[in-house]
Order: C-alpha cells, then structure tokens, then sequence
C-alpha cells in the first residue's frame, strides 16, 4: 500500500532516522529540528522506507528507485519499504525538468541515479558513526551486509533499526562516497521481487477507484460532442428521476466544460448522465474529419517550413543527384487507451484542495487546482496512488480530467467529495490524442548508390505551443517534439534538411508514449529500406556503413541482428525487418520475423536489444521493453483515432483495438553491458517496432508500407 507523508511527519517519534540528499552539513537532530528534505527513513522496527519522488504506473520507479537505496545502504531488500512522496517541488522536483515536480520522459530513474545512491550512501555512513560510537571501534573497522552492522573483532553486531535513534545525531555527510561499480550488489546483479507486486495482486493496492471518503459522490459528465463546442442549457429532468442521482450541475475550466451528474455510485450516475439532454452553441467547435486534416498537410507538405536541421545543402545535392527517391508516410491520430481511464478524487475544504489521483503532474496541476480556486498552490495537497498506466495522459499540460474534478466539487459547493469516474468511451472521446501526421521524404544517390542528400519534411500540430513548455522547448516555430528522431537522426549523410509545419488544428493533443519518435522513427528506418532496396544493399550493411560515428546504435543493432540470426537464410514465406532508434538517451533495435499463413501473417518473434546505460533492474528493463513493443505494436496493427465531421468515431476497444495476450509475439530481450549513467526505459521501444514490422512485411510482400495502422491497409495478423 502506498502511504503518502505529509511536509512535516517524516520523522515519527520514537527513533527514526530521516534523510535527503541536500541537507546542510549540520547534525540530524531528533523528529522536530531534522529538515524535512527526505528520500530515506529509517525506523525503530529497522524497515527503510524511500520516500519516491515519482508516480509508479507500471514502469517500476517503486522498484528501480529502492534499489539505488539499498545498494548504497547495503539493506536487506527484505527491509524495503515505499512511500509516494508529496507534491513540493522545493523538495522532489524531478532535476532533469528544473524546479518541477513530475513523472515522464523516462526520466524517474536517470535524475534519481545519483540522488538517492547518495542519500543511502550518507544513511549507511550515519549508521556506522553511531555503531563506532557506542562500541568504542573505529569506524573503518565496521562493515555492513544486508542490513547488519557489524565489528568483526569485536563480534558485535546490531540492526539498523537499533542504531537509528543513535545515527539521527550524526552529521549527515555533505557528500559521501559512492560505490564503485565491482561492488555493486543489487544494482545490474539482482532480479529482485517488486515492490509493488504483491499488493498489486492480492488487491491491496491503492487506485483512485479503490479512495471511498464519507459522503462521497461519484461524478460522471457529458462532454461536449465536438471539440471547442460550449454549453448552451441542458435538462436534467429525466437524469433526476433515476433513483440515487444526488445533483446534476454545469461547470467550466480554461481545458473543458460540460455537466456532470453526481450519485453515490458509478453506475447510478452514468445512467443519469446518460439521461441528460443538452444543446451545444457549436459556432466555435471543430468539425473537420480525418480525411481533410491530412489534405491540408499535404498540401502544407510541399510548401517551405519551419527549418528544424540542415547540414551541407540538400536542395542542390537532390538536383545534382544520379537518383532520386522519395517516399511519404501517413500517421493518424492515437489514443492513449490506458488500462484505467482518467479520475480523480477532490475533497475541498476552507483550508484548501486535497486530491488523490494516480498524479504524474504535481507542480502543473497544483499551480491550475490553485488558479481555479483562487488559493495558493501550496493549499493543493496532491496524494499520488498507484497509476493503471497513463503513456503521458495522466501529464495533461491543461491539466484536464483534474480541473474537471475540482470545477465539480466547486460547482456543488464543496459539500462532499468528488470522485470523477470516466468510463472507457470518454477517454476514447474527450481528446488530447497522439497528434496525426504526414511525413514527405526524398532521398539523393550518388552514381555508386551513396546516399548523398536526404530532404525530410513533418506537418503535424505542435505539443507544446500553447503550453508552459512553449518558451523553453518551441524555438524558431520548431518544436523540439514534432523532430526528435528526424533532427537528430544520426545516418553520416552529408547534406540533410529537415522541416517542420505546425498547423493550428482544433484537435487537442499531448505527448503519447515517446513523443516524436513514434512516428519520425517509422518514417526515416522505413525509408532508409526503401534506400536499400534501390541500391541492392543489405539493411543491416546499409545502416552499419551509415553509424560509424555512433557505436551505441551500432552496439544495438549489431547484438539484435546477431541474436535474430540475421543474413542466415529463412524457410519459404518468411522475413525478417529491422530497426533502430534512440529516444530520452536509449538505444534500441529490433528485428522482427514473419511468417505468412493462408490470408494472414503471423509474428513469430521479436528480437530487441537495448543499451540504457547501467541497467539498474534487469528484470525491469526486459519488461518495459516487452511492455513497449507491445503498445507499439497495438498502435501499429490497428490503432487510429478517426473524425468524421469532428466528431471522433471510436468509443472502446472494439473500435480502437490493443494486443491481446494471444496476439503477443514471442520476445526476446538482450541488454547491451554499459558503464554509461542509465537512461529512461518505459517509452524507447515502443517507436521501434513498428518500422521493423513494416520492413518485415515489405521483404515478404515486395511492397513497402507507407501509413499507419496496417488494418487500415488491409493486412490481418493471425
């Protein structure tokens, strides 16, 4: 279960030693004077509990980040315990986002790294002090195993527990010493249990649907069918006269606004939202379809852009070129279709706000919460549960789905809390998508076949304008998400633009499971295919001819065309296809093998290699690769979201389908050893697989896929 603390209870009375990483070189004094500055508490029935800093939502931060602990701590994992830290940005602001708190961007275990090894680093030296003192030994002489302390010589012995009263008067190390890899324990060796499994499968672990406070309502909403439509009157007569509604009430936020209908349960209150009538003033919404949007971008596609990168000059290498080839891809809108679609609990009071939610966005959402309420941010008190995934949602800029919880609990006047459900059909419905997007290649060779001059064009909405990110990640109309992966593509071809149109769409959107790279990886591997195949080359060769100034793409690539057995020859109707990309500082490649059977084609494995630098729990990184081919592979076999006169036509997964359990291809997992600091690994499979899928299916089939889903190009997957 995950306890969170509040800002001044991290040390309990009776003997708990507490610490962080930035606390002054004083001594740790007792509960009342030690700063409240903690990731590490160490108690008197010798549990070490880490206070973690970021939302655990599938991807392992509450196993990856104890771990960092008890390597340097030498704890016994037996002896760990998690708590969902707070939101005070002051304290727990992720340090690769600056002075905000919040989970995303596989960036929870690459900022923690060296902050929390430090923080059990300096327990570790604390508990030793007050071991030497009360035995009268010198601190060198005493060593410490799973989560003993011990004086050999002497042949005393104590617990952690016994000694946290007495290490909490040390002086906390300013900046104490790290473990040399060698004598790495639990980090990269271990395949330790997960912090959160248990629980999680017993049913003891704490959702927002699992928060039942006194009084409660449930709160179910009728959003506006289009997207920027308003409110015009609605009758909740008929809603009314459905036992158990409690009230049924307007509301407004600077991201939505709707009606909301409020019962003590979640069904009680979905037949009464299902009940209402309401007209909407639709001057303002959108109500283009899907096929219009992506006619504008061809269009747009053909005339000069934003310039995001060039190098040498593409436009007279394409004219003086022995061959030109070009391609052009196709990406539809995507949603993020996480297993527990958007809540949140809201409890207001004249003190302030308390939420629980699965919270990913601490300090963005406590700034809107307050701005809505007219308070300070610091009277928003966020209690982060567990997340049933979120692949970015649940870090809505606007802060959705939670201002829409509080408006609610404002619009009855606080009088009971709020628990806003959504059921699966309006978090299919009520936006904030994978943006679509159109990709415009073309490509120059040399008389020898080089690849000479490759001129790349992106339209699709920007992420960020709009958003607090804007100043800082939107420069010159170019934003950074729409080109990561195209940008920075790291091929050694000599001359090279790229550019970017951002069309103003009336669509929301927001960062989906690796941002940019879900589509700028599937269009530069699928053409550089393309290249091969016009030039009669290999695609491994091609690639490795093309990475010499990168061996950590040349690492993964190498190991996973060697794993799948590439260049070895295959039975009659079969293939194989590969890629590789790096997104958030990890290198991926995949190799995928089909097979064609009678109508459709089957997957028959998956081979992927990794390199994100020290792989902390390998366990974890198998998994979150298998996790990210998965949802990529969703994406890619028949994830759309489409509109038709804005209305968006998908409403649950028989429309907008994911893999199944029986649809999931054999994988295989190789981590690639590296010294490297470690980087993210919850999102950089997931770009991967569909480009080595297609490349597959264009070595089987002779035809290259040029848009995304493949269902909607007719192909079917046994």
């Amino acid at each position: 279960m995950i306890t969170n603390v509040s800002r001044r209870d991290f040390l309990k009375a009776g003997g708990a030693l507490v610490l962080g990483v930035v606390v002054p070189p004083a001594r740790a004094q007792s509960a009342g004077a030690l700063e409240p500055n903690a990731f590490v508490r160490i108690a008197a029935d010798n549990t070490v509990t880490v206070i973690v800093k970021h939302l655990e939502m599938g991807q392992g931060t509450h196993t990856g980040l104890p771990t960092l602990v008890a390597e340097e701590l030498d704890a016994d994992w037996a002896q760990m315990r998690v708590e969902a830290a707070p939101a005070d940005a002051k304290r727990y602001n992720n340090l690769m986002w600056g002075p905000v708190q919040g989970t995303g961007g596989s960036s929870s275990l690459p900022n923690s790294y060296e902050q929390l090894r430090k923080a059990g680093a300096a327990a570790r030296i604390m508990l030793v002090g007050a071991a030497a003192e009360r035995w009268n030994v010198p601190a060198a002489e005493i060593s410490v195993t799973r989560g003993v302390v011990e004086h050999k010589k002497s042949k005393k012995r104590a617990k952690f527990g016994e000694l946290a009263a007495a290490a909490a008067t040390q002086v906390v190390p300013a900046d104490p010493l790290l473990k040399d890899s060698k004598d790495f324990v639990y980090i990269g060796k271990a395949a330790l249990a997960r912090t959160d499994a248990r629980a999680k499968s017993n049913g003891s672990a704490q959702f927002t649907q699992d928060v039942k406070l006194p009084g409660m309502l449930t709160a179910v909403v009728l959003h506006p069918p289009r997207f920027g439509a308003k409110l015009k009157s609605f009758d909740a007569a008929k809603a009314k006269e459905i036992p158990g509604v409690v009230n049924v009430v307007a509301f407004s936020t600077p991201a939505t606004n709707g009606v909301a209908v409020l019962a003590k349960d979640y069904w009680t209150a979905k037949k009464g939202r299902d009940a209402l009538v309401a007209e909407w003033d639709e001057a303002a919404a959108f109500r283009l379809g899907s096929a219009e949007i992506m006619a504008e971008y061809k269009r747009l596609a053909v005339t000069p852009g934003a310039v995001a990168a060039k190098t040498g000059d593409a436009e007279a290498a394409l004219r003086g070129a022995a061959k030109t080839l070009e391609a052009a891809y196709e990406f539809p809108y995507l949603a993020h279709a996480s297993m527990e679609p958007m809540n949140c609990v809201v409890a207001l009071s004249v003190g302030g706000c308390e939420i629980w939610n699965g919270e990913q966005f601490q300090t963005v959402d406590q700034a809107a919460v307050a701005q809505l309420l007219d308070t300070k941010p610091e009277q928003v008190k966020l209690n982060m549960l567990y997340a049933g995934g979120s692949f970015g949602r649940r870090a809505n800029p606007q802060s959705d789905f939670i201002l829409e919880a509080v408006a609610i609990a404002k619009a009855i006047n606080g009088h009971a809390p709020v628990k806003l459900v959504w059921g699966r059909e309006d978090d299919m419905r009520a936006g904030y998508y994978r943006p679509m997007y159109y990709h415009a290649l073309e490509a120059g060779l040399a008389p020898d076949g080089e690849l000479v001059a490759w001129r790349h064009t992106i339209v699709g909405q920007s992420i960020l304008t709009g958003t607090a990110f804007e100043p800082m990640m939107v420069k010159n109309g170019v934003d950074d998400t729409s080109v990561e992966g195209a940008a920075n593509l790291p091929y050694a071809i000599p001359n090279r633009l790229v550019e970017l149109h951002s069309p103003k769409i009336g669509v929301p959107v927001q960062w989906w499971r690796s941002v940019g790279s879900t589509h700028t990886a599937f269009a530069t591997e699928c053409f550089l295919d393309d290249i091969a195949r016009a030039t009669g080359k290999d695609p491994l060769a091609l690639r490795r001819n093309l990475l010499g100034k990168h061996p950590r793409h040349l690492g993964v690539l190498e190991l996973a065309a060697k794993q799948a057995g590439w260049g070895k020859p295959l039975p009659k109707d079969r293939a194989r296809g590969i890629a590789v990309h790096e997104s958030f500082g990890t290198f991926v490649a995949q190799v995928v093998e089909l097979s064609r059977r009678k109508d459709s084609v089957h997957i028959e494995r998956v081979v992927c290699a990794v390199d994100c630098g020290v792989a902390v729990n390998p366990n974890i990184v198998a998994m979150q690769m298998e996790s990210g081919i998965g949802y990529g592979l969703s994406a890619a076999l028949a994830g759309a979201i489409t509109l038709k006169e804005g209305l968006v036509e998908q409403s649950n997964f028989h429309d907008y389908p994911v893999v199944r359990m029986n649809q999931m291809p054999k994988i295989e997992v190789h981590i690639v050893p590296s010294a490297e600091k470690p980087s993210g690994v919850g999102e950089p499979a997931t770009p991967v697989i569909a480009p080595a899928l297609a490349n597959a299916l264009a070595a089987l089939n002779g035809t290259a896929v040029r848009a995304l889903p493949l269902s909607a190009q007719g192909l079917t997957f046994a």
